[in-house]
């Protein structure tokens, strides 16, 4: 098939992992960029071999070449531009999460399918080998009956001017690295229907801490914390009646491994296929605009990860647990 011709929206220093994969990518040219500064964006096209350059979003968008646009930036606008980037004729791949609020992620891919194009959360780790064999020995029953589900993933960081750390832009732990664990948990054993949750604030205002408990059906118990304020670790634990399932690098997949711990006390230990997880994601989207692929993550998804967002920060503010419809 003929390549995509992506436009990527912002010079920002996230979009160098998701960069580094589509450039790889069979199926995707990385043709436009555009910042709010047109001298940035120049400087930004030539390093990264990008052949056009745009001073503001919105030229851009009106560039009848560029057919899909990558959406890295900060959460609040992530609906926003979305909407603008589908009613201008764009197919969109928008950074996770979409959004907190699930109207807003409905008017978001209600507007995609109105203009015939297609909308996909960048939930990169979705596309890894690791998590198609993780789901395949859930499913295949691996560890016998699901039980529970244990994850976290945080980091650390102090710099006040870090939108990670802003309220207005959408920041917070459950926003940036608790989604992903809150994504695994809806993908292993489906959508929460009860969730409980603690925060502790920092920031100006943003929870730095986060940590849940969800009940889902089949009396499956997934439990979680997250931080921005927290020393660097990832993991997700998959428990069931007959063994368990570790992964030690479930989010960046760079090392992908994932221990069978049996009951009887044998261990067994899986290596998936090495991959880069952006560029199996870019792969995907562009396929899917040629029509010779599925987008692996569609409107459910997004819409399912963001009324669970919602409980949680509810659930969190009240002290009390939610209950979802």
């Amino acid at each position: 098939m003929s390549a995509v011709k992506w436009g990527i929206m912002s010079t920002a220093h996230i979009n160098r992992l998701f960069l580094a994969g589509a450039r790889d990518a069979d199926g995707v040219e990385l043709f436009a960029v555009a910042s709010r500064d047109r001298g940035r964006a120049d400087v930004y096209a030539r390093e990264q071999g990008i052949e056009r350059a745009y001073g503001d979003y919105e030229a851009m968008l009106q560039d009848p070449d560029v057919e899909a646009v990558y959406i890295p930036l900060p959460n609040s606008l992530h609906v926003e531009w979305t909407i603008k980037s589908l009613e201008a004729g764009k197919h969109v791949l928008c950074e996770k999460p979409l959004s907190r609020r699930p109207p807003d992620v409905e008017r978001a891919f209600a507007t995609a399918e109105q203009n015939g194009r297609l909308l996909m959360e960048a939930f990169m780790y979705r596309h890894n080998p690791q998590t198609r064999k993780l789901t395949e020995l859930v499913n295949t029953g691996a560890i016998g009956r699901l039980r529970v589900i244990r994850a976290a993933f945080g980091f650390v960081t102090n710099d006040p001017a870090n939108v990670r750390l802003k309220s207005d832009l959408d920041g917070g732990a459950l926003m940036d690295v608790g989604c992903y664990c809150l994504s695994a948990a809806r993908l292993i054993a489906g959508e929460p229907e009860r969730v409980s949750a603690e925060q502790a604030l920092g920031g100006d205002g943003v929870d730095v801490a986060f940590a849940a408990t969800m009940r889902h059906a089949n009396d499956v118990i997934s439990h979680f914390d997250a931080g921005l304020a927290l020393a660097g670790r990832d993991f997700l634990e998959v428990v069931g009646d007959a063994g368990a399932l570790e992964l030690d690098d479930p989010w960046h997949c760079r090392e992908p491994v994932i221990r069978l711990r049996r009951e009887d006390g044998s261990t067994e230990r899986i290596e998936p296929e090495r991959a880069n997880s952006y560029e199996l994601e870019a792969e995907n989207f562009s396929a899917a605009i040629r029509g010779d692929a599925a987008p692996l993550l569609g409107r459910e998804d997004a819409l399912g990860q963001a009324r669970a967002i919602e409980a949680l920060y509810a659930a969190a503010d009240r002290g009390s647990a939610v209950t979802l419809g």
